[in-house]
């Protein structure tokens, strides 16, 4: 993981002595969710050290911005920076083990749709992580079995599109003024002759070409109504990744802040933001994390989500998938198991 500069000059101000305090703290807070105070670092932690002299450590850790105490008397909890230069910089991975390479596989039976095997790959993965699992399923080529027009007042219609699976989808549609039923029912006949069985983007190529070669029988107005029947659909598949989310009930357990929580579900609501965050993943190599703050969506919450691109057959992505839970996650566990999820569904699309 690439270090950011403010993540390197604070890992270049610690000392040994600080950086195995600080260790300790973050990988307490991590297995427990309360503050780590001096005296039982000086108890358990093996340092050698009195609880004094743990206190002015901590007391300079929190002077860089690493630890804050939430109350006076209270121990210490890392911060965003901190979590993020252990993160980038101290945390030792843990690889997923057999059994649990074996769980995020078992969805990938032979037989099994795509979108189901993706369904059940994120669930796996959120049962395993204890977070909420969540993929950016590559958008479905729909391939045209029919189009009708269906008019409902001057200038406005509705257009109902057949899919060769059976699946039906409606839009609503303004037309230009002229536009009559005997225009619609052209422009239907034009698509089921000539353009059933391709899908949009064939669609709407061969109506071009066809067009500009004068090989379209068509009217000017009836050409309008094809176009803008095939546009309603082009437009939007592009503008609305499938986004499937598994696992929110994970986020409840064992939580405490329900406002945090309430806060937390109430942004995955967000289908359109959630996608664009995870877009922000789609270049990298590997996990990329958004630890509180660094993700809009997710500061109110202090949310973290670690997100990773998978590919097709030619090396493109075409998808992300991830987890969202608290900022006190188990990273050196969970973040590999995404890296792992992603290479696994690499696979299944290839």
């Amino acid at each position: 993981m690439q270090q950011t500069p403010q993540t390197t000059l604070a890992l270049a101000d610690l000392t040994d002595r600080a950086r195995e305090i600080f260790r300790q703290i973050v990988d307490a807070y991590l297995a427990s969710g309360a503050p780590v105070g001096s005296r039982t670092l000086a108890k358990g932690g093996g340092l050698g050290l009195s609880p004094a002299s743990i206190r002015n450590v901590m007391q300079d850790l929190e002077e860089l911005g690493l630890l804050a105490a939430p109350h006076t008397s209270a121990g210490r909890l890392p911060t965003e920076l901190g979590l993020r230069m252990f993160v980038d910089g101290m945390m030792q991975a843990a690889e997923p083990s057999e059994d649990e390479r074996a769980a995020l596989e078992a969805g990938l039976a032979p037989g099994v749709a795509i979108e189901e095997a993706l369904s059940r790959t994120t669930a796996a993965l959120s049962g395993l992580s204890h977070c909420a699992g969540l993929v950016m399923v590559p958008a479905r080529e729909l391939v045209i079995r029919q189009v009708s027009f269906v008019p409902l007042s001057p200038g406005r219609v509705l257009v109902v599109l057949v899919g060769q699976d059976g699946s039906v989808e409606n839009r609503l549609l303004d037309l230009p003024p002229g536009v009559t039923p005997a225009t619609l029912e052209a422009a239907t006949n034009y698509i089921t002759a000539r353009l059933a069985g391709l899908t949009l983007a064939e669609a709407m190529a061969r109506l071009e070409g066809e067009i500009s070669r004068d090989r379209a029988t068509l009217d000017a107005l009836t050409r309008s109504a094809v176009a803008a029947g095939l546009a309603a659909w082009s437009a939007d598949a592009t503008a609305r990744p499938v986004l499937i989310v598994r696992g929110q009930a994970n986020l409840v357990e064992g939580e405490v802040d329900i406002d945090r929580v309430r806060q937390l579900l109430d942004d995955l609501e967000d289908k359109a933001e959630l996608i664009r965050l995870l877009d922000r993943a789609r270049g990298a190599e590997a996990a990329r994390i958004f630890i509180g703050a660094e993700s809009r969506l997710f500061s109110l919450s202090g949310s973290s989500v670690i997100a990773a691109p998978y590919r097709g057959t030619d090396g493109r992505v075409i998808g992300v998938v991830g987890v969202i839970g608290p900022t006190r996650l188990n990273y050196a566990r969970v973040i590999p198991m995404v890296d792992y999820t992603a290479r696994t569904l690499s696979r299944l699309v290839s």
